[in-house]
């Protein structure tokens, strides 16, 4: 949507026509304060030593870039363990020889057993070793399932000793240094996704009803770099502040000269 078609204004504001276009004068508007679309603090779910460190406050970082990484020898030296025997078929093998020859057993012994060279205590016992043998084989391979499934925990686990970024932005600060020890769950460090800005605007309720999602809103920054952005509704409350008979907008501009969040601005609504 294209500012210099839309009239902006908000209640019986004063009206100034800079550059020829159609304004609300400066101030009335809703003052609001600009935020990180995006602003996690990450920490660790486990206690242990901080191995790396390898981004700096300010850096810029995308989503899914490692930050910081736990020591985990010793858990890779696990994993190493839980792989080999993850692809051990040894005793499946086995297993598998065991009832192929107590198979063979029984057919000797039933056929003995039809010329009444066997007992037929024999041949129940043949019969048992099949049985025996077949359960062991189940057992057998049930063990190599859960050793790879403990494998794939023990790679899982080991993924949870690095930080990620969720999302792409700065960092804003780093609270570990290398060779330090680590409590779970304690703030490790902060990233934040400034472009696009979010604007959470209190819009009086009887405004805010006439407002829709995509819907244009003009958006003055302050000085030293005064400038007016273009944003639209991404979000319209469903539950209105009775205190103050204000809904809660959502207002979301491109921030690609790198605004700090949290200045003062005005936003505004265009006309009907």
């Amino acid at each position: 949507m294209n500012l210099s078609k839309k009239c902006f204004s908000f209640f019986a504001a004063g009206l100034v026509v800079p550059g020829g276009l159609l304004w609300a004068a400066s101030g009335a508007g809703v003052t609001a304060i600009t935020i990180p679309s995006g602003d996690v603090t990450l920490s660790f779910v486990q206690p242990g030593r901080i191995a790396e460190v390898r981004v700096k406050e300010g850096e810029s970082v995308k989503a899914g870039q490692v930050l910081v990484v736990q020591d985990d020898k010793v858990e890779r030296a696990r994993l190493a363990q839980l792989e080999a025997d993850s692809q051990d078929t040894t005793k499946i093998q086995a297993a598998e020889a065991s009832l192929a020859q107590k198979q063979v057993d029984l057919k000797k012994i039933e056929t003995a057993a039809a010329h009444n060279a066997a007992t037929e205590l024999e041949l129940e016992y043949a019969k048992l070793n099949v049985t025996v043998a077949g359960l062991s084989l189940q057992v057998a391979i049930l063990e190599h399932e859960q050793a790879k499934r403990k494998f794939e925990e023990a790679k899982l686990q080991i993924d949870r000793m690095s930080l990620n970024s969720p999302i792409g932005g700065s960092v804003e600060k780093v609270d570990v240094e290398t060779g330090e020890s680590l409590d779970a769950l304690k703030s490790a460090i902060r990233v934040v996704q400034t472009d696009p800005l979010w604007i959470e605007v209190p819009v009086p309720v009887p405004q805010a009803m006439n407002l829709r999602y995509g819907a244009a809103a003009a958006v003055e920054f302050p000085e030293p770099k005064k400038a007016t952005t273009e944003g639209v509704v991404i979000y319209i409350g469903a539950v209105a502040d009775a205190a103050s008979g204000t809904l809660r907008v959502r207002i979301q501009v491109p921030n690609k000269t790198r605004r700090p969040a949290g200045e003062h601005v005005q936003v505004l609504f265009p006309t009907s």
